[in-house]
């Protein structure tokens, strides 16, 4: 078995909850379940929640998640969750270095899903109140911090946005798949746009008479496409349109010729009848 395939298997069995800690209205923790549920997790712990019953919008905003996340959700103490998780907090007011050592050092939640990805432990998320968050407290009892990267005039985000944002940062760690298709862009196949590159080329020739006006116009085309990676599609419908519209030059150039010729006859014929 390969170092990967190890650390895949090692894996396989980390838990991963969300806690939060004293949430203040049921539609945040409804907000919070469906999230959980759109990014792979199950595992919902409440420290002191508010009431929460089948009439409430903790449940109205729960959506599938009212079927299995939000009427499993447990009810626990802080303490239990950290002696029993490696537990990482979330915050939107960071200290700035060692000296405010509270709330620093701290990751991006991207950072976090790095340092996790290889680390067989069982994790806790803890979220805290709407209106202030994790206390200091609370955080000196927790092993990590993240924080979400906001506008400094104002970085503090609703509960449930910051459980949102967070759990799509770390996707990877809870979700082997995706609904979308493992390939996004399939690139247009090279005789294809080779094909639009010649196409060019003879829309260039008609439109352009400076050799050296051509030649840079062809080689930024052909950087232009090489970073778009375009599709067979897109490459079909533009040689298409240069297609129509060199013929359509052609067109005008042949007509501007035969009434230019049609002058010169008629010069000549006054000139004869002189």
């Amino acid at each position: 078995m390969s170092e990967e395939s190890a650390a895949d298997a090692g894996n396989a069995d980390r838990e991963f909850v969300v806690v939060v800690v004293e949430p203040e209205t049921p539609g945040n923790v409804g907000t919070i379940a469906r999230a959980m549920k759109n990014f792979g997790l199950t595992d919902l712990k409440l420290v002191d929640p508010p009431e929460i019953d089948r009439d409430s919008e903790a449940y109205g905003f729960a959506g599938h998640a009212r079927e299995d996340v939000l009427p499993n959700a447990d009810t626990v103490t802080l303490e239990e969750v950290v002696e029993n998780y490696h537990t990482v907090g979330t915050t939107a007011i960071t200290g700035e270095d060692a000296r405010r050592h509270v709330r620093y050092p701290f990751k991006t939640p991207a950072e976090l899903r790095e340092s996790l990805a290889t680390v067989d432990t069982d994790t806790a998320l803890v979220f805290g109140r709407e209106g202030t968050g994790l206390n200091n407290e609370e955080l000196e009892q927790l092993d990590e911090l993240i924080s979400i990267p906001a506008n400094p005039d104002y970085p503090v985000m609703n509960l449930g946005q910051a459980a949102t944002v967070t759990l799509y940062e770390l996707r990877s760690l809870f979700l082997d798949e995706y609904q979308l298709p493992e390939v996004e862009h399939e690139r247009a196949d090279e005789p294809e746009i080779e094909r639009f590159y010649e196409q060019f080329h003879a829309f260039l020739a008609q439109a352009e008479s400076r050799d050296h006006k051509r030649e840079r116009s062809e080689r930024l085309i052909r950087r232009l496409v090489g970073r778009a990676h375009p599709t067979s599609k897109e490459m079909t419908t533009l040689t298409g349109v240069f297609r129509r519209a060199t013929d359509l030059m052609e067109h005008a150039d042949h007509s501007e010729r035969e009434r230019d010729g049609a002058h010169d006859d008629e010069r000549d014929d006054e000139r004869r009848a002189r």
